[in-house]
């Protein structure tokens, strides 16, 4: 039963690399292929591994996050679909939050959380999304307020995994919060490549963050399953 598990896992990692491969051969019309397979095979691997618990709020949601992601890569292979697209992951991205809120012991109290230290502990997370949104503004025209609204989400969704510090095990922290901010990377670079200005190989780097970080992320939430107390 574990090999056939893994079997997924070998699904993505052939699918991503395929499709980084066909990025760099110019052979988008393969991507129709390879692209969506890259979040299937990670999906059931998920599916998989998460039977025991699939009934739970946080197996629920990260399946959720992982099925939108999944639209998202589909939608955005066609130009037009872009904002449909961007909707998906904007989803994908809420439906993380809820996981990342789940995978962890019982949060503070809102009246003992310290506000200011929280603040300047995720100020680096702030100003890179204002510079890169200071950077892409001048081109955003009618896209500015559902750009902002997906900027709120990703930023959301990486100080999330971040305050997960100390409320699960240490593998299942830092997972996720590597996964988060590379994720957070690989959407700053699709917004400076579509509204700022072109950046050389910018699909390929795109792809292999965003492949490594949902990696990265289904990984650390399996560590919390394993082993979800505090190391």
């Amino acid at each position: 039963m574990k090999k056939k598990k893994i079997l997924w896992l070998y699904l993505f990692l052939f699918a991503a690399l395929a499709d980084m491969a066909f990025i760099l051969e110019h052979k988008n019309n393969l991507r129709l292929f390879s692209k969506p397979l890259i979040i299937l095979g990670l999906g059931l691997y998920f599916y998989q591994i998460t039977k025991p618990i699939s009934s739970t709020l946080l197996a629920k949601s990260v399946l959720a996050a992982l099925i939108f992601s999944w639209l998202g890569d589909i939608l955005l292979l066609w130009e037009d679909f872009f904002m449909y697209g961007i909707g998906a992951f904007l989803l994908a991205q809420i439906c993380y939050i809820i996981g990342f809120k789940v995978a962890q012991k019982a949060p503070e109290s809102i009246m003992n959380v310290n506000f200011v230290k929280t603040f300047i502990i995720n100020l680096p997370i702030y100003f890179i999304a204002a510079f890169v949104f200071y950077m892409i503004n001048p081109n955003l025209g009618v896209l500015k307020i559902p750009v902002i609204v997906y900027i709120i989400a990703i930023v959301s969704m990486v100080t999330t995994a971040r305050e997960r510090y100390g409320k699960c095990n240490s593998a299942s922290f830092w997972q996720v919060f590597i996964g988060a901010s590379l994720f957070f990377i690989s959407d700053g670079l699709i917004a400076l490549d579509k509204f700022y200005q072109p950046i050389p190989d910018a699909d390929l780097m795109i792809m292999g963050t965003y492949a490594i970080a949902q990696l990265m992320i289904v990984m650390g939430v399996r560590s919390y399953i394993l082993q979800p107390t505090l190391k």
